[in-house]
């Protein structure tokens, strides 16, 4: 199973790690799915968590080495085709990214824009409690 994590997800586990989206990162480390990421996300994780009302609640060790990890051991496409689908078009790259990598899953916690359309292609764009129950995590 490939799945793609919005970096709210990924900030979210950092931020909370007994939270579901700590849980699913778990996961993923313990290799009960394929993570699918890319530069792009990256620095976008690297800038949020850089952000001064992040950075007080965690601790840049911590954003660090989820990046390392994540740039070492998730699956990253080469090259990512043009999509203008989201409601907003920063996220984007994410469901281009789904696209490049034949993702099953697109997990975010963008309730008003990227939830609105349930699917892109053959992924389901779901909440991370969602992709919890798919993934036998829940309770």
């Amino acid at each position: 199973m490939r799945v793609v994590l919005d970096t709210n997800v990924l900030v979210s586990a950092l931020l909370s790690p007994g939270g579901m989206p700590a849980r699913i990162v778990r996961a993923w480390l313990d290799e009960r799915f394929i993570l699918v990421s890319h530069p792009l996300q990256l620095d976008e994780l690297r800038a949020v968590t850089r952000r001064d009302r992040i950075r007080a609640r965690l601790r840049p060790a911590n954003a660090g080495r989820l990046v390392n990890q994540i740039a070492r051991q998730a699956l990253s496409p080469a090259t990512l085709p043009r999509v203008e689908r989201s409601p907003d078009p920063r996220d984007d790259f994410l469901l281009a990214l789904c696209e490049a990598a034949g993702a099953d899953w697109l997990a975010t916690g963008d309730k008003e824009d990227l939830l609105t359309l349930e699917r892109h292609g053959r992924t389901r764009i779901v909440t991370a409690a969602r992709l919890a129950e798919a993934l036998g995590l829940e309770g």
